[in-house]
C-alpha cells in the first residue's frame, strides 16, 4: 500500500510540470511513510511513498527497475497471489532479486504486457514506464479499492493517487459543475468525473497506455452478470458450501503480511464472519472495535466482545465520546481533496487512528452490504418488488408520510422518513427508484442550490447523460440489477474511497476479503432470492456461517453508525456554519450557491422537522471547506 504520482511530459512547455515531481510525492507522505524516491529523465517523472508491508528491506523500495533498465515501476497495492504467480515465472527463467510483489508485477508483465491483469489476485494501481518504447501503462483493480487520478493536455499527462498530488502541479481547478450537481445528491462524485474539468478518475477494471501524446483506455474486466445466465442448477445448499469456501480462501490470501496485521470487529455479520475466518489461521488474531459512549443505539461493542471472546481473539476496544468525534473534524476536513462527504468517514478515520497504533494491516468487512443486499435500501427495493397489502397501503399514504415531522434523530419521526421515501420510491420507475434511494436530495433541490453565475456554466445535458450511463446497468430493477449498480457507484465512489482516504491519512492498510473477485463473479452467478427473501437481508452469508457464529449475532437490526451531526450543527458547529461557511458574506462572494436555498436549508436545520438536512449541510460545509483551502485564491 502507496502513493504513486508521476509525469510525461509530450513536449517543452510540459517539461515545466517536472519541477514539481518531488511536491507531489511528498504530498503522499501518509500513504506511505517508510521511504520516498523519484526517478527523472528528459520527459518522465515518476514519484512513490512506500507503506512497507511485504519485503520490508530496501529491496522493495521502488520506482523499481527490472535488470535490463527498460522498465520501471510504481505499484499502490497488494497482489495476494504474488507467490504463486512468482514460482510459474521461476519456471519460466525468471530471476528475482527481492521477496516483494512488486518485482512479480513487474516481471509478469514484461513477460504478458496487459494480459497479466487476468492473473493477479488483488488490489491495485500501477504505472509501468517502457523506457524504450516511450509509453506509460496503468491500470486499477477491478472494483476501484485504490484510486488513480489523471490529467491530459497537449502538453503532458500527470496522474496521482490522490487529487492533493495533484494539485501540486499546478493544475487547472475550473469547477466541474455536473459533478458538483451529482455532488450535491450522492455527496459523492461519481468516477470517472472529479470535482474538476480536467482531472479524471481510471474506472475500476480499466487499464491505459499513454505514448506519443495520446491515450487509450480499454475494459480489461466487468463483473460477469446477466440475468440470462444465472446458474439455476446450483442449490442452496451448494450455494452455501461453496461461497464458504470461497471467503475463506480469500481471507486466507489477505493475512499475507511481513508486519502486524488484525481485524477491525464491529460486531455485525460482516466483520464477524471476516474474524471468525482469520482466526481459523492467524493464531493471536488482534481486532479492533470502536465504540460510542453518548450513542448507545449505535454502539455494538458488546457483540464485538462477544464475538472476540467466542473466537479468542486478542481484543481492543476504542471507546469515543462525541467530543472525541468531533475532535476530529477538522483534521478530516483537512485531510478530504476532493468534497466527499459520507460522515461515517469520521468514524473509520479514528478507528484506522488507533488501529495503527498496534497493527500496519486491517481486515474489514467492507463491500458485504453491496454484494449480498444488506442495506435499508435493499429490503425497501425488495418489499417494491413484491408489494402485498401493507405496501401498497403505505405507497397510498404518500400525502400523509409527507405532513408528518422528519428526522433521523427520534424513532417514530425517522419511520415516518422511511414511510416517506418508501412511498415516493414505489411511484416510479426501476431507474428512477434507484437514484431516489442513491441520494438525499432532488435534482431539482440540487439545482435551486446553484447561484445564477453557476447555473449558467451547468449543462444540464451532460448530467443527464452521465446519470443515464450509471444507471445503465439497473433494467428492470431486479435485486441483482440494483446490486450491480451498487457495485459500480456506491462501492467505488462512496465506501472505498471512506476507507482508502481514511486509513491512508493514518498509514494503515485496509484489505477486504469480500471483494476476491472469485467470490464476487460467483455471487453474480446465483438468484435474487439466495441474497434477500422477504425475511433476511445477506441470507447466504447469515445462512452459511450459522453454525460458526455466537447465536446472539442473529435476529437483531443492522444498526451501522451514523456521527451525531444534527446536535454538532445546532452546537458546536453552529458558528461556522451562520458565521463562516454558509454565511450570507462568504456564499454571494463565492457566487456559487444561491443563498436563499441556503437560508431555507438553515431554517430547516434548526426546526423540529430536519428530515435529512444534516446529510445536506454536511455536504455544504465540507466543499465550502474544501474550496476555501484549493480554489478561493485561484
Amino acid at each position: 500500500m502507496c502513493g504513486i504520482t508521476g509525469v510525461f511530459a509530450f513536449n517543452l512547455i510540459g517539461k515545466f510540470s517536472m519541477i514539481n515531481v518531488t511536491a507531489a510525492t511528498q504530498a503522499l507522505a501518509k500513504r506511505g511513510p517508510d521511504f520516498q524516491d523519484i526517478y527523472t529523465d528528459a520527459f518522465v517523472g515518476l514519484g512513490h511513498r512506500r507503506l512497507s508491508i511485504i519485503d520490508t528491506s530496501d529491496a522493495g523500495n521502488q520506482p523499481m527497475w527490472d535488470e535490463s533498465k527498460r522498465y520501471c515501476i510504481v505499484f499502490n497495492g497488494e497482489i495476494f497471489n504474488f507467490k504463486e504467480l512468482r514460482s510459474e515465472l521461476q519456471s519460466k527463467g525468471a530471476l528475482f532479486q527481492s521477496e516483494s510483489d512488486t518485482e512479480v508485477l513487474l516481471q509478469l508483465y514484461i513477460r504478458e504486457k496487459e494480459n497479466c491483469l487476468h492473473q493477479l489476485n488483488g488490489f491495485f494501481s500501477f504505472c509501468i514506464y517502457d523506457k524504450q518504447e516511450q509509453s506509460f501503462f496503468l491500470t486499477r483493480d477491478r472494483y476501484g479499492i485504490k484510486p488513480l487520478l489523471y490529467l491530459i493536455d497537449e502538453d503532458k499527462f500527470l496522474f496521482a493517487s490522490e487529487m492533493k498530488s495533484m494539485l501540486c502541479y499546478g493544475i487547472d481547478k475550473t469547477i466541474d459543475y455536473a459533478s458538483l450537481h451529482s455532488y450535491l445528491q450522492l455527496n459523492y462524485t461519481p468516477a470517472p468525473h472529479t470535482i474538476f474539468t480536467h482531472v479524471k478518475k481510471l474506472n475500476p477494471g480499466h487499464y491505459m497506455k499513454v505514448a506519443k501524446g495520446k491515450m487509450e483506455t480499454h475494459s480489461y474486466y466487468d463483473i460477469p452478470f446477466s440475468k440470462n445466465q444465472i446458474d439455476r442448477s446450483i442449490s442452496y445448499e451448494q450455494a452455501k458450501s461453496k461461497f464458504r469456501d470461497l471467503l475463506e480462501a480469500s481471507v486466507q490470501r489477505r493475512l499475507i503480511a511481513d508486519v502486524p496485521l488484525g481485524s477491525f470487529l464491529s460486531g455485525g455479520l460482516d466483520s464477524s464472519v471476516v474474524v471468525g475466518l482469520a482466526s481459523k489461521h492467524q493464531p493471536n488474531l488482534h481486532t479492533f472495535s470502536i465504540g460510542f459512549k453518548d450513542e448507545p443505539f449505535f454502539d455494538e461493542t458488546d457483540y464485538a466482545r462477544l464475538v472476540a471472546k467466542h473466537f479468542n481473539t486478542e481484543h481492543t476496544v476504542f471507546s469515543l465520546t462525541n467530543n472525541d468525534l468531533y475532535g476530529h473534524v477538522h483534521d478530516i476536513l483537512d485531510y478530504i481533496d476532493e468534497p466527499f462527504a459520507d460522515s461515517s468517514a469520521i468514524a473509520v478515520y479514528i478507528l484506522s487512528k488507533e488501529t495503527r497504533k498496534h497493527a500496519t494491516v486491517a481486515l474489514s468487512g467492507d463491500g458485504a452490504d453491496e454484494l449480498l443486499a444488506g442495506y435499508n435500501k435493499h429490503e425497501a427495493m425488495y418489499r417494491m418488488l413484491h408489494p402485498g397489502f401493507k405496501e401498497n397501503l403505505v405507497g397510498s399514504l404518500s400525502g400523509l408520510w409527507k405532513t408528518l415531522p422528519h428526522s433521523r434523530n427520534n424513532p417514530m419521526f425517522n419511520k415516518f422518513r422511511q414511510l416517506s421515501r418508501f412511498a415516493q420510491g414505489i411511484q416510479l420507475d426501476a431507474k428512477e427508484r434507484y437514484w431516489q434511494m442513491a441520494g438525499f436530495a432532488t435534482e431539482s433541490e440540487s439545482r435551486q442550490l446553484f447561484s445564477p453565475a453557476a447555473l449558467n456554466q451547468f449543462e444540464q445535458q451532460q448530467f443527464l447523460e452521465r446519470k443515464k450511463e450509471i444507471l445503465e446497468t439497473v433494467g428492470s430493477g431486479s435485486i441483482n440489477e440494483t446490486l450491480l449498480t451498487d457495485m459500480k457507484l456506491v462501492l467505488p465512489n462512496d465506501m472505498l474511497t471512506k476507507v482508502d482516504l481514511m486509513s491512508m491519512a493514518n498509514s494503515l492498510e485496509v484489505r477486504t476479503p469480500f471483494l476476491d473477485y472469485e467470490l464476487v463473479n460467483f455471487i453474480f452467478s446465483l438468484p435474487d432470492d439466495f441474497k434477500i427473501n422477504s425475511s433476511l437481508r445477506k441470507r447466504i452469508a447469515q445462512d452459511a456461517f450459522k453454525e460458526m457464529l455466537p447465536a446472539k449475532l442473529y435476529n437483531r437490526p443492522k444498526k451501522g453508525f451514523e456521527v451525531p451531526l444534527l446536535k454538532w450543527f445546532r452546537r458546536e458547529m453552529k458558528s461556522m456554519i451562520m458565521d463562516d461557511l454558509l454565511s450570507k458574506t462568504f456564499v454571494e462572494e463565492q457566487n456559487i450557491f444561491n443563498y436563499t436555498e441556503i437560508t431555507k436549508l438553515k431554517k430547516q436545520l434548526f426546526s423540529s422537522n430536519p428530515g435529512d438536512v444534516h446529510a445536506r449541510i454536511w455536504g455544504l460545509i465540507v466543499f465550502q471547506w474544501w474550496w476555501k483551502k484549493n480554489c478561493k485564491n485561484k
